[in-house]
């Protein structure tokens, strides 16, 4: 299998499973307890169903949106992921060149592996930084001042990882950032000697943000859950997000609200946008799916401030039923990393050009010129068992 057989989400997962050792791979495709609700997010879009139009004059189709005071080129950007170095040596590298070529956003982790000044040399495009809470103040502040200093244009608090998941397969695998050397592992590295020789041989891996605050998950070996819970603040609260909120004075989203409470109390803080996100079911299993939940948190906040749909989409018609719903634009994760593993640039580059294509044919299928043609009339909704 190669890149040019890449088609859709689940080729590229392949590609990615062939590429990288077991205990990378699975870091990236797994989930917290019975991983339901990371299979739920997908599967919450198969019980909808669009309603095309027909007769419509769809010669020209334009799929631009505007999210957080942003233009984008396409209705669905890169979300934030921890550790891309481990996924490809290039990283976040190739994902900000592939999210330019693209016209649409590029979310960067305060866990990136590139910093947020190299990425703003290299990603002519939007740019977000996704914020984690950590205990150390000090190190939050510089965090909020080196994006602001990168002038990236949107500011995300990650809300949902107050204590980390039960990622059973990590444990399983014995997952670690960096990755740990031991007899299982090492096996795993010599099955895959390209990934083996690409991370051993090229820069070394690091977490720059963090440099000289935190040594876990740099020079030293945890997982990513234990990081979750001994470094980030437990005591975060609303009136923490309210007063980084101010400090950013900027578009500025929480990134892992479910409820219609929460989403009320994002507007009452200031907040310009919400990611309708659980963590792609990496924290709370047994969790509702974003899309299962997008409508009632439309209805609520809708008018208020941007949505986002985040999580199980793997096809053009995914985003477009979410949209139909209400919300502004979709994320995602997984629909990129895997195709960063299996290929780097190229592969997220490809990724992106599958979406587009696919969105770009459905909107002419469901006889729309426009994304703010689509509506909930053209939505059904099939009762399930």
């Amino acid at each position: 299998m190669k890149l040019s057989d890449c088609h859709n989400f689940q080729d590229f997962r392949k590609l990615a499973k062939k590429r990288l050792p077991g205990p990378i791979f699975n870091y990236i495709d797994g989930a917290a307890d019975d991983e339901v609700t990371y299979r739920r997010n997908t599967e919450a879009y198969d019980s909808c169903d669009l309603v095309p139009n027909v007769l419509a004059g769809v010669e020209n189709v334009d799929m631009s949106v505007e999210v957080m005071g942003q233009k984008l080129d396409m209705p669905i950007y890169c979300a934030p992921t921890a550790l891309q170095r481990l996924f490809h040596h290039d990283g976040e590298r190739a994902v900000a060149r592939a999210a330019t070529n693209y016209g649409t956003m590029f979310g960067v982790s305060s866990l990136a592996t590139v910093t947020v000044e190299e990425i703003a040399q290299i990603a002519n495009t939007p740019k977000m930084f996704q914020f984690y809470f950590h205990k150390d103040r000090g190190l939050n502040d510089a965090l909020l001042e080196r994006a602001r200093e990168a002038n990236f244009e949107v500011m995300a608090l990650t809300v949902d990882t107050i204590t980390g998941g039960n990622r059973e397969r990590d444990l399983r695998t014995g997952f670690t950032s960096p990755p740990k050397l031991t007899l299982g592992s090492l096996m795993s590295f010599a099955m895959h000697p390209m990934w083996a020789w690409n991370f051993y041989t090229k820069p070394k891996f690091d977490m720059p943000h963090l440099s000289g605050y935190v040594s876990e998950g740099t020079n030293v070996a945890v997982s990513v859950g234990n990081y979750f819970s001994t470094m980030l603040d437990q005591s975060m609260n609303w009136k923490d997000a309210e007063e980084l909120c101010a400090k950013w004075n900027g578009q500025f989203a929480l990134k892992g609200i479910m409820s219609v409470e929460d989403a009320k109390r994002a507007v009452d803080i200031g907040c310009t946008g919400i990611m309708v996100s659980n963590h792609g079911g990496r924290q709370l299993d047994g969790s509702r799916s974003p899309f299962d939940q997008l409508a009632e948190i439309v209805d609520a906040v809708g008018d208020k401030i941007d949505v986002i749909c985040e999580g199980g989409i793997q096809r053009g018609t995914h985003v477009l039923k979410a949209l139909s719903v209400g919300a502004k634009a979709c994320s995602g994760g997984r629909l990129y990393l895997y195709a960063l593993a299996a290929a780097g640039q190229p592969g997220v580059e490809r990724a992106l050009g599958n979406l587009r294509t696919e969105i770009e044919r459905d909107m002419k299928l469901m006889g729309i010129t426009s994304l703010d043609q689509l509506s909930r009339e053209n939505l059904r909704f099939r009762e399930t068992a």
